[in-house]
């Protein structure tokens, strides 16, 4: 059958292992100083391993592949222990993944295992369980929660986290059909009513073109989340210095290289925060 799968570029694989533990499905294995896909099997394709290869060498692709079976994974991650079943399943839940996620129960309860994530059965999982990684890289819905600044009285529009273009999966639920604002890493720090001005109905990601490496990934990402995510329109926030070009030039070669055709925006900040240049691409 055809469906997504993730696919590992072995040129660019410097075998350094960081997206195993963020695999709890066992779908990659360090074979001869390599991260190789071990079993079509295993990979759900949903890209719980996207962002945290240093490297970029990880994306999705659609191909023929064998179909993915949950209960041959419960298998493997019941041996791992129960915070890797915990954050299985809530890595299905918010998925949408509602097939997977009861023949994982079901086969939980075969076993003669049960569960305590709050809420997992009745369609309100809270926050995912740590998954080995960096917790501040954890998938969290921020929806319904928008918090006020105790000192300023401000309002947060930021309803999901994590936000840094190399931390986010462009499968997580915040970006599905969203309008997403890609800002420079200064441009908040200009803009004081950022979040009322850019952010407000906005899923976010921010990176800065000058400083981080590895920026082929974030251009995979940008295609990912066009082509994946289907997101309905794509706000590049820069700052006026030239470095800034940097990200707009990527947003433009990920959207070129997407199948998909979306509307760009591009927003030209000053340095206090005012809009020079603001253009529909």
């Amino acid at each position: 059958m055809k469906r997504k799968i993730i696919r590992i570029a072995e040129e660019k694989c410097n075998g350094c292992g960081l997206c195993i533990p963020n695999c709890p499905e066992g779908a990659i294995q360090l074979i001869d100083g390599k991260a190789r896909l071990i079993s079509d099997l295993f990979c759900d394709g949903l890209g719980a391993c996207l962002g945290h290869c240093p490297e970029g060498a990880i994306a999705i692709e659609e191909r023929e592949a064998e179909p993915y079976d949950e209960s041959k994974v419960m298998e493997n991650i019941v041996r791992q222990g129960p915070n890797t079943i915990r954050a299985h399943l809530v890595h299905l839940k918010e998925h949408g993944e509602q097939d997977y996620l009861e023949t994982a129960l079901e086969t939980l309860k075969k076993m003669g295992m049960t569960t305590d994530v709050p809420g997992i059965t009745s369609g309100n999982p809270t926050r995912p369980a740590p998954t080995g990684g960096c917790p501040g890289s954890a998938q969290v819905s921020l929806k319904g929660g928008h918090s006020k600044a105790a000192d300023a009285g401000g309002v947060s529009e930021l309803t999901h986290w994590p936000v840094q273009l190399h931390l986010i999966s462009p499968n997580a639920p915040a970006y599905r059909g969203a309008d997403v604002v890609l800002a420079a890493d200064c441009a908040a720090f200009a803009a004081g009513d950022f979040h009322t001005r850019f952010l407000k109905g906005r899923a976010l990601a921010i990176a800065c073109p000058k400083l981080d490496e590895g920026q082929e990934t974030y251009t995979q990402k940008l295609t990912a989340l066009i082509d994946l995510a289907k997101i309905n329109t794509l706000t590049v926030v820069i700052m006026e210095v030239p470095c800034c070009g940097g990200l707009l030039r990527l947003a433009q070669q990920a959207a070129a290289a997407a199948s998909r055709k979306i509307p760009i925006k591009s927003v030209v900040l000053s340095r206090n925060g005012q809009i020079l240049q603001e253009d529909w691409l």
